[in-house]
């Protein structure tokens, strides 16, 4: 039955002895059910996929008259116009009706398009950060303040944790500006995926104005870089671990970022073009253009059989974890304690940068660049980025041995 759904009608329908359905003339899905007890429920129906839905709005009376609900049936049909299942996603917000519980949801459906590694992180942050702080806050009722308050806490180190996780494990959780800023970045996106899923209708974290971050970027001169390569050569001489040393020889000769270098397998070096395929970059898949030192440097290191990585580890068909230790050593040595691991990557770009090298040249050897893989490859041989990588890793590699800069002949693996 089809009637204007006003509060005067509203109020004057009396209950039979079954539930009684009205919908409205004029929005058509929307209407009011009468319980036999009298309860007045107003609701929307629809149908998705040829299925038949209804969706319960609220019972008459404060807060919901019939024009504040006919305004929410209206935007619940809109949902359905933009292929949403309202029913669906209410049933969701009784699963993430608090943030901890959202969260739970958010790492099992909203991370598909993250690495392993991204979600390793993101699962710290949540666990130290988000869950202790928001954990109980119904997702609905998380305010531009909270935001503000949780930004402030983590800040001031309320997180801040130095605890034993296992037998020899250990989870050293720090505060301050820069990890307030990741944490809310994150809390952004999980707030996103709330809204998506019709969770809740705004994200509070929009327009919050983070902490200033300095830039920390740092450059090597040339006296650096030849302080490092007699660094290297020291260490190596007393006994370092080779693998290590290569690693770091690695990362100032291509820019990679560390991961890429510590877990890169044979199988993505290709010796006759002289590149590396790497299937699972931070950026996507992407080839990475080696200039000829640093072609050697692969071609030197001894291959283990049964183990596909590059740079080996201590445990049988593993790759090396990392190289802190080491690298802890070297930078010592070379007078360089305020350079990380990080910091080889911007000093390959910026020797490439002083060299005159343009900055889309430079962006496509750091990986930077959007065009796409076969385009790239299929051009190498002549591509200037060939050119510049032999330049740039050229003249990096005499700085570390301590001569005139120069430009060597790429050597083919035999």
């Amino acid at each position: 039955m089809a009637v204007k759904l006003i509060k005067r009608i509203v109020d004057a329908i009396q209950p039979g002895d079954k539930d009684v359905f009205l919908f409205d003339e004029d929005l058509i899905g929307f209407g009011l059910k009468i319980t036999p007890a009298g309860r007045k429920v107003y609701l929307v129906q629809y149908r998705i996929r040829g299925i038949k839905k209804r969706v319960m709005i609220g019972v008459h009376g404060s807060p919901w008259t019939p024009d504040l609900a006919r305004k929410e049936a209206a935007r619940v049909l809109g949902m359905v116009t933009d292929g949403q299942d309202p029913a669906d996603l209410k049933a969701q917000a009784k699963v993430a009706s608090t943030v901890a519980e959202l969260c739970a949801l958010y790492l099992e459906e909203g991370t598909a398009h993250k690495k392993s590694s991204t979600l390793y992180v993101d699962r710290g942050r949540i666990e130290r950060h988000i869950i202790p702080l928001l954990g109980k806050k119904k997702v609905c009722d998380v305010t531009r303040a909270d935001c503000e308050r949780f930004l402030n806490a983590v800040s001031d180190g309320k997180t801040a944790t130095d605890e034993k996780t296992k037998s020899r494990g250990r989870a050293i959780v720090s505060g301050g500006p820069i990890t307030a800023n990741r944490a809310l970045g994150l809390f952004g996106a999980i707030m996103t995926f709330a809204v998506n899923r019709g969770l809740r209708a705004d994200n509070p974290v929009h327009g919050l104005r983070k902490f200033r971050e300095n830039r920390r970027d740092r450059f090597l001169s040339q006296e650096e870089l030849t302080r490092l390569g007699d660094a290297l050569v020291k260490v190596e001489s007393e006994g370092g671990n080779p693998v290590a040393l290569a690693v770091i020889r690695a990362l100032i000769l291509t820019g990679c970022r560390k991961g890429e270098i510590l877990c890169l397998q044979w199988s993505q070096v290709n010796f006759e073009q002289g590149c590396l395929l790497l299937p699972d970059s931070k950026t996507g898949t992407k080839v990475v253009v080696m200039g000829a030192p640093a072609m050697q440097l692969l071609a030197g290191l001894q291959r283990i059989q049964g183990n596909p990585f590059c740079f080996p580890g201590w445990k049988e068909g593993l790759s090396i974890v990392g190289v802190p230790k080491v690298w802890e050593r070297v930078r010592t040595l070379a007078g360089l304690t305020d350079v990380t691991l990080h910091g080889l990557r911007h000093a390959f770009a910026s020797v490439g940068v002083n060299a005159g090298l343009s900055l889309p040249v430079v962006g496509a050897l750091l990986g930077h660049s959007s065009e796409s893989m076969t385009a790239r490859y299929g051009h190498l041989a002549s591509d200037p980025i060939r050119q510049a990588a032999d330049r740039i890793s050229g003249q990096i590699a005499a700085a570390l041995d301590g001569n005139k800069a120069e430009v060597v002949p790429i050597k083919k693996a035999l």
